[in-house]
């Protein structure tokens, strides 16, 4: 109750310029503001757009969180307000345009500020680090695709309390490197795509607190043990060893990601490293042919070896051997078939995600898929899925009957398959699930229909459907449902999905023909820039305030125009069609006929 009343009074605050400018008055009482409610109050007027630079005055002495990312706005206006909060802890200033040396000036000797992200800010170059040098306090700093070279990046070993560093995309050297050793707090190092080689790496063993460590896109073939490290990323590198080491210790690693790889020897690349205590690994888009590997990486809890190029027996043999605590595999993009599935069956209890997309996977595949008890997303895009399976004397089957067993699904993506109306009906019992995307110019009204009776559906796309005006405008959506994805159902009007969006506001609808953002627009908010605005602007949004807290507005773009495949007569009968069945109409039992 307390989290609701809390919330009505955010919307109330934040519900407009006016709004705004009512509560700003009451500064002493805002400088009283518990933290949180302050922090919160902040995100949801930038949200709205509603907060301008003068406004900041109200939260100095209460903000300690700012997350500004990606706002072009930001810019030494803004800074100088900034600089003068006494209790800022945390401020998000990545992907800012506007944010140069002179505007970081302004944050200059800050005691209290602890995190700084000026992720891909390129304007700040090594002159803005000297500013950064005089606040002590910082242990946070990212500064990735930033105007930095080597010669700033040394400058940064005098900020004795950095723990997270995010370097990535900047030319550290092993110089560079080198004059960091002084950081001994450290425990995050992002240094992807940097210029540091293996002897610059060797360094690296001086940071005694290290536990996460991205190499990702450099020359580094080899590293020295170390110790404390949990998370490794040498995805893109030509690895040699993973942990060299001459004295029989091994690194317990928990996390690698080494998408992309090149391996000298594979075999090799693991022998210096404890496979039992790794629980993600990620060797997605790699070279190996042997994943013979993997039968001692017995702890494994998620699995990519999507866009592998081995053969589906070999890999899921493997696989296999250590499915027992498997939550997440991601098989997509693999010469995975039906026959590989099946040796899955009953060896991954707990799997809870399986990906399976851009395989060649059939309907024969669900009935393994099933034996799977665990499962609640399952990614089946772009296989070879009919929604039916030939049983001999008993004719054709509808396969998706299949995953009903599975009591705990809640996610399942069958686009771009070739599924139909008549197939779907199985879906009508997945009791808890809340998220379907179906892709198929074989569906119509019915599959619309038929899905919408799913109790908690949260999210449906059914995208390149023959959908009708009709069929839309009659539907009674599942009273959780907040996505529509109507893409490329070229047989909607403007009119009809307008129409729709009226009717249903709290459902987001996507589509070529509209654009409606995911909160209903306030009376005071027109979108435009928060650091300026005149009264009488105001006045005018407000006056078209109700009509828009509900609107949609429509835009055109180009997409595949299917209408040139049927004759004017068909397109009009297609057009205002009614709907073709009701909502629980579908094919029942096993021996239904099914189209081609």
């Amino acid at each position: 109750m307390e989290g609701h009343l809390v919330r009505l009074c955010l919307d109330a605050a934040s519900k407009s310029r006016e709004s705004v400018e009512i509560w700003r008055r009451q500064r002493r009482t805002l400088e009283r503001m518990p933290t949180q409610l302050a922090d919160a109050l902040l995100r949801q007027l930038l949200r709205r757009r509603l907060v301008y630079p003068s406004l900041l005055e109200v939260f100095q002495q209460c903000v300690e969180e700012i997350d500004l990312k990606g706002e072009s706005f930001v810019d030494a206006e803004w800074m100088a307000y900034l600089g003068s909060f006494r209790h800022l802890r945390a401020l998000n200033l990545a992907d800012c345009r506007g944010i140069n040396n002179a505007a970081i000036w302004s944050i200059t000797g800050m005691t209290t500020l602890k995190e700084l992200d000026l992720s891909r800010c390129s304007k700040v170059t090594d002159a803005g680090i000297e500013h950064l040098l005089s606040i002590p306090s910082l242990k946070k700093l990212c500064i990735p695709e930033s105007g930095l070279t080597a010669k700033g990046i040394m400058r940064l070993s005098t900020l004795g309390k950095l723990s997270v560093l995010d370097l990535g995309g900047l030319p550290v050297t092993d110089l560079a490197l080198n004059s960091l050793q002084a950081l001994t707090q450290m425990e995050y190092l992002d240094l992807w795509g940097s210029k540091i080689s293996n002897k610059g790496a060797e360094i690296l063993k001086m940071f005694p607190k290290l536990n996460f460590l991205n190499l990702a896109w450099t020359n580094v073939t080899k590293l020295s043990k170390l110790p404390s490290l949990t998370c490794l990323n040498m995805s893109n590198c030509t690895i040699q060893y993973i942990f060299e080491g001459e004295d029989g210790a091994r690194t317990p690693l928990s996390k690698l990601v080494i998408s992309g790889a090149t391996f000298t020897d594979v075999h090799d690349a693991f022998s210096y490293m404890e496979a039992s205590s790794l629980s993600v690994l990620d060797i997605s888009n790699s070279t190996v042919q042997d994943f013979h590997f993997l039968e001692d990486m017995n702890r494994l809890e998620y699995l990519d070896v999507s866009s592998s190029r081995m053969e589906d027996d070999d890999l899921l043999k493997s696989v296999a051997c250590v499915g027992w605590n498997l939550k997440d595999l991601n098989l997509s993009n693999t010469r995975i078939s039906t026959l590989g599935v099946t040796t899955l069956a009953g060896k991954v209890p707990n799997l809870q995600t399986l990906c399976l997309s851009h395989t060649a996977v059939d309907d024969a595949a669900l009935s393994y898929i099933s034996m799977m008890p665990s499962l609640r997303a399952i990614n089946l895009r772009n296989t070879n899925i009919k929604g039916f399976t030939n049983q001999g004397g008993q004719g054709r089957v509808l396969s998706l009957t299949a995953l009903q067993n599975l009591d705990h699904l809640e996610w399942l993506d069958l686009e771009d398959t070739q599924i139909r109306d008549e197939v779907l009906h199985p879906l009508s019992a997945f009791g808890e699930l809340n998220h379907l995307s179906l892709k198929s110019d074989f569906l119509s009204d019915i599959s619309l229909h038929t899905v919408s009776s799913l109790p908690k559906l949260q999210s449906l796309g059914i995208r390149g459907a023959v959908l009708s005006n009709n069929g839309l405008l009659s539907l009674q959506p599942p009273s959780m449902l907040q996505m529509l994805d109507l893409r490329e159902c070229w047989l909607l009007t403007e009119d009809a999905i307008s129409t729709f969006c009226r009717s249903h506001p709290r459902i987001v609808v996507q589509h070529e023909l509209v654009h409606t953002s995911s909160i209903c627009q306030n009376a005071g908010d027109d979108g435009s820039s928060p650091s300026r605005g005149t009264s009488s602007a105001s006045q005018a949004r407000l006056k078209k305030g109700k009509s828009s807290q509900a609107s949609c507005r429509f835009r055109r773009e180009n997409f595949v125009d299917e209408r040139i495949k049927y004759s004017r007569e068909e397109l009009l009968r297609l057009q205002f069609s009614a709907v073709l069945a009701p909502p629980h109409t579908g094919i029942s039992g096993p021996q239904a006929p099914v189209k081609e």
